[in-house]
């Protein structure tokens, strides 16, 4: 399965980070190569948390055999897991200042911190597409 999810996971990430650029600071202050870079390395990132996010919910959910996994509660639970540690990550990463919104980037205030729409957006619409995609042959 995770030859079929990650690789559908990992194309539309890179997707994703690329659209989202104008929405960080990045965009306008560093140099092309770095740049390719943040979206090279955030992808890797985002893969990783997207295998992770799935992982988890397969042991959380108690899944067996491939032919009997519940999608709707492995979806569910990734829709938990993966926003939570987007939450987590925007709102260390903008208070140590690794990484600053543009003006452009829609936010919600977390524990006195603006935390960006676009990164929770991905985490409940990639994900879930992502396995949608790499599961519409199987049935």
């Amino acid at each position: 399965m995770a030859s079929r999810y990650l690789p559908w996971l990992a194309g539309l990430s890179v997707v994703w980070e690329i659209l989202q650029l104008p929405l960080y600071t990045l965009w306008n202050e560093a140099t092309p190569a770095y740049v390719a870079f943040a979206v090279a390395h955030c992808t890797a990132g985002d893969a990783l948390i997207g295998a992770v996010a799935l992982l988890l919910a397969l042991i959380l959910g108690r899944e067996q055999a491939l032919a009997s996994w519940r999608w709707r509660r492995i979806v569910a639970l990734m829709l938990v897991l993966g926003p939570a540690y987007t939450l987590l990550s925007e709102w260390l990463n903008t208070t140590l200042a690794r990484w600053t919104y543009s003006e452009l980037m829609p936010t919600i205030e977390v524990a006195g911190r603006a935390i960006g729409l676009s990164p929770l957006l991905q985490w409940l619409l990639v994900p879930p597409l992502a396995l949608y995609l790499a599961t519409r042959h199987m049935q």
